[in-house]
């Protein structure tokens, strides 16, 4: 358990005290599932009063970093990836709109081909019975738009995960969860597109099987430029009025 020193001005304090309890998680003077003290506790080590820490701790479980058993006390979160990624896919959804679909899209082509090349050389064979599967759940669902692009994507996240690199997946999925509406609309614009992008999951998955990691770089390349081709005639079929009617979703 950590003792926070007394705070010496009377500057936001309700940040204060948050960055001070934040400082302490970082540098793990408080560490996953530990209880902080009480309220009253707390307020006695900074000086401040119950209110001050009670909005304190509110902002820092906001943020998903503590959290708040009734009639139990204060504790740290175990942090997953949701944890770190929420936050920044909130903030992407704000920020970016549809004009910036190709920012999206190549913003991925710069990241995934060098993710699959590392997949290749570190995945298992149960990665590889995920990404099969990622595939045939693509290829035969018959299910609206946005459930195809979701299937779609999947597979990308899955090749984050097989690199078995812990920060790959947290990198992309921030990225990923913003797909699904434009691939959607790409789905509705573009007749082939889920049928190229069949073709090209199986050349890349073909790859990794063989643990080539250039040539996943390399198929992984050709997938993303026809996904920008495809990403352009959805914007210019939007600006034109020739999109289709929304249909499935």
């Amino acid at each position: 358990m950590s003792d926070f020193a007394r705070l010496s001005t009377r500057e936001p304090l309700t940040s204060k005290v948050a960055f001070a309890i934040e400082e302490a998680l970082r540098t793990r003077k408080l560490v996953p599932g530990a209880k902080l003290p009480s309220e009253q506790m707390l307020g006695e080590q900074f000086g401040v009063s119950r209110t001050v820490i009670r909005e304190a701790v509110r902002m820092l479980s906001a943020k998903g970093l503590l959290s708040i058993a009734k009639g139990k006390g204060i504790f740290v979160r175990f942090c997953d990836a949701g944890t770190v990624a929420d936050p920044l896919h909130l903030y992407l959804q704000m920020q970016v709109d549809r004009d910036c679909a190709l920012d999206v899209v190549r913003a991925r082509q710069i990241i995934e081909p060098s993710i699959a090349a590392e997949a290749a050389l570190k995945r298992t064979d149960a990665d590889l019975e995920k990404l099969d599967t990622d595939i045939v759940e693509l290829r035969d669902s018959r299910e609206g738009f946005t459930k195809l692009a979701s299937l779609d994507m999947a597979f990308h996240l899955d090749i984050a995960r097989s690199s078995h690199n812990t920060l790959l997946p947290l990198l992309l999925d921030p990225i990923h969860r913003l797909m699904p509406d434009i691939k959607s609309s790409v789905y509705k614009t573009v007749d082939d597109a889920r049928d190229s992008a069949l073709v090209w999951h199986r050349k890349i998955l073909e790859n990794i099987l063989k643990r080539d990691a250039e040539g996943a770089r390399i198929a992984m390349i050709g997938h993303l430029k026809i996904a920008e081709k495809h990403t352009l005639r959805m914007l210019r079929a939007q600006r034109t009025g020739t999109a289709r009617p929304h249909g499935r979703t």
